[in-house]
């Protein structure tokens, strides 16, 4: 798994846009709002998305995922190293994110958005 493979997963989503944050993280946004944050540098590159509140415990009981550092009660999960998940993994990961946080966003951005 590279984090190109994870752009490119991101990008098929509508109203998805990238930027850097933290002045090394590689985030993926929809309507303004992170789904997805990448540290492409890392060694191992490494990433964070969200999950159902429901799902959380038995997700981060899984090999290579753990709670996120600082937000976990938000419910979001690390993978430390991208390529502990398939690429069919992280598609279904990569879109679970991007629909919990595109349903927060206001339906005025939703329409603007195709969503």
């Amino acid at each position: 798994m590279t984090i190109e493979t994870i752009q490119t997963i991101c990008h098929r989503l509508p109203g998805v846009t990238e930027d850097i944050k933290l002045g090394e993280h590689l985030c993926f946004n929809v309507g303004g709002k992170t789904f997805l944050f990448t540290y492409p540098d890392g060694v191992p590159p490494s990433a964070s998305f969200k999950v159902p509140a429901e799902e959380f415990e038995e997700i981060i009981s899984k090999e290579g995922l753990e709670s996120q550092p600082y937000i976990a009660r938000y419910k979001w999960v690390l993978a430390r190293n991208i390529s502990s998940l398939t690429e069919q993994e992280w598609i279904t990961y990569i879109e679970q994110s991007h629909r919990l946080i595109a349903a927060k966003l206001s339906g005025k951005i939703k329409k603007e958005l195709g969503l």
